[in-house]
């Protein structure tokens, strides 16, 4: 029989994603080991984590409690008449990280996934429909992840932007093989997508 502290720590460790029963029991075993101060800094970070983070009213990406707008929307170096559409608020840092892209962002909150209960009304469609009229947007690029919920979510977007903005350029991120890795290792869906845009050498 464990104590009640104890009990508590790896029950709540456990409902995080991807942490078992075991894995839970470790973690806490070690922070009750480890100095008070490392388990006081983490339950510290976690109170202020939903104090001083918030979404974005317009692209819907995390940004600090004190700011109005996510920087990368209001900043005039951004390009408004550019829109990156992606699933959650993490995937903007992957993209951020390539230095490459200067237009806006719009995160959806997640892909539309009827049986975990995701319908297309619970993700943020309506406010993308309304900046493209509103920002004047030239280009929408959807990067949706290369999953089965993905290529649904995308399909619908595809769908949605071409039947109310016919002149509205709807792209997407290139997909299939990345460099270094076999095919033989590759799932199906990179494989067909990398099919799919082949190049001409």
């Amino acid at each position: 029989m464990l104590p009640a502290a104890l009990e508590q720590v790896i029950e709540a460790l456990g409902s995080l994603p991807g942490v078992g029963p075991r894995s839970a029991e470790r973690y806490a075993y070690y922070l009750f080991r480890s100095s008070p101060k490392i388990s006081e800094n983490i339950a510290t970070s976690l109170i202020n984590l939903h104090k001083n983070v918030k979404s974005c009213p317009v692209t819907f990406a995390l940004i600090d409690s004190k700011e109005e707008l996510s920087p990368l929307y209001s900043s005039p170096d951004r390009d408004k008449k550019t829109v990156l559409v992606v699933e959650e608020p993490l995937d903007i840092f992957a993209i951020e990280q390539t230095h490459g892209y200067k237009g806006t962002y719009h995160v959806l909150g997640g892909a539309i996934s009827p049986i975990d209960g995701i319908t297309p009304d619970k993700l943020h469609i309506t406010e993308l429909l309304d900046r493209v009229e509103k920002d004047k947007v030239e280009e929408i690029i959807i990067a949706t992840n290369p999953s089965v919920e993905g290529e649904s979510t995308a399909l619908l977007l595809q769908k949605l932007l071409s039947e109310k903005f016919p002149d509205l350029k709807v792209t997407r991120l290139a997909r299939g093989l990345p460099l270094g890795v076999d095919i033989s290792y590759a799932d199906q869906i990179t494989i067909s997508a990398a099919l799919e845009n082949r190049t001409k050498l």
